[in-house]
């Protein structure tokens, strides 16, 4: 492409192209857009100099003392002003952007004059400082939100405590066998509430309590396998009164190390949620069983039942605060906590449809590392 050829490219985009001369004086290079006209009381010409920022472009002063350092320095990178506006003869705003960069052994600045460019980015910027905004408004109502259920739910469990203490006390009475199983039925339903107070605590405390400390030494580190057991028996009895059976799986090996990073409170809260999620998911006379896996760095813990599993749409979304599996009732917040705590241990927590049908959901944990002998 010749030079005449580029030179009208460049007047064509707008594009005033300046060689440096000497500290504040530039000769135009090429074909000077028609807007350069609008500043200028002389006519302007390929070839003739001008003085910036003394005659021309004030706005360039500061510039052009970085562009100074930029070309003395035979930096090969470009360096832009940034969006400036400036008035014409007339009176008229009209907005530019400069760019200083060298050529081989020539010192170059290339002004442009700004028309959708400009609208473009102040549309970006008015769109970012929107964006903000509703940002922080959504986060205020979260938070309120958050608050007030958080309130409600420590009420409800105030009052819960109530209606056990009375349940307790009618196992005392000579009830007759219809009632003795009405009794059941109320301490069962008194129980699923407990669950999901405490789902929804567990959600909130979790976030709140973001940075609370957890145990990496490996002195102290919680044992997995100790877990599962104690959690295990926590829970038979429900398993067994709906004829599901909890298990552990028989390939495990009993002496190994299965220790983990992590805090053994919360630890047992992920292990009798996802045994929890399982029991609710499971048919009559089937099976949900617990396994552990020793990885390099990490140890597996799955979860199986023999239920339907969980349709792809479903699933990808199990784990966000407030979402359901099916119409159990539930304010979807078991595994949104399980997610939350193992994440903020460094694991990782999942779900995959069992090729032979029915559920599994997995998480991995770190294993903690040894005091290095000094």
């Amino acid at each position: 492409m010749s030079n005449s050829i580029t030179a009208d490219v460049f007047a064509a985009l707008d594009i005033l192209v300046l060689e440096r001369v000497d500290f504040g004086r530039f000769r135009i290079t090429g074909t000077p857009p028609d807007w350069l006209q609008l500043f200028c009381r002389h006519q302007v010409k390929a070839g003739m100099q001008i003085l910036i920022p003394q005659q021309e472009f004030p706005f360039l002063e500061n510039f052009l003392i970085d562009a100074e350092e930029l070309w003395n320095r035979n930096d090969k990178n470009q360096l832009s002003s940034g969006i400036w506006y400036q008035l014409d003869l007339s009176g008229k705003e009209h907005h530019f952007e400069a760019t200083a960069l060298g050529v081989k052994d020539t010192k170059i600045l290339l002004i442009k004059l700004l028309y959708e460019e400009f609208q473009e980015k102040r549309n970006l910027i008015q769109k970012a400082r929107e964006n903000q905004l509703n940002y922080q408004y959504i986060t205020k109502e979260n938070q309120k939100k958050d608050i007030l259920i958080h309130c409600i739910i420590h009420d409800i469990a105030g009052q819960l405590s109530g209606i056990n203490c009375c349940l307790m006390l009618l196992e005392t009475e000579n009830l007759t066998p219809k009632a003795r199983e009405y009794l059941e039925i109320g301490k069962k339903q008194a129980l699923q509430e407990e669950i999901l107070i405490r789902d929804i605590l567990n959600a909130f405390s979790t976030e709140i309590t973001a940075l609370e400390s957890f145990t990496v030494d490996a002195d102290t580190a919680p044992n997995l396998l100790n877990s599962v057991q104690e959690v295990i028996q926590l829970l038979s009895p429900t398993f067994v009164l709906n004829k599901v059976h909890l298990q552990l799986a028989d390939n495990i090996d009993q002496t190994s190390d299965w220790r983990v990073i992590g805090d053994k409170s919360r630890l047992n809260r992920i292990i009798a949620n996802l045994a929890e999620n399982a029991f609710r998911h499971s048919p009559m006379d089937s099976t949900v069983t617990i396994g552990l896996q020793q990885e390099e760095d990490s140890i597996l813990m799955t979860v199986d039942d023999q239920g339907s599993g969980i349709p792809a749409e479903i699933a990808k979304h199990i784990f966000e605060k407030f979402s359901q599996v099916g119409k159990s009732g539930r304010v979807g917040l078991g595994l949104y906590f399980c997610r939350m705590t193992a994440e903020r241990w460094g694991g990782q927590i999942g779900y995959l449809l069992l090729p032979q049908g029915g559920s599994r959901f997995w998480v991995r944990l770190l294993k903690p590392k040894p005091k290095t002998e000094e």
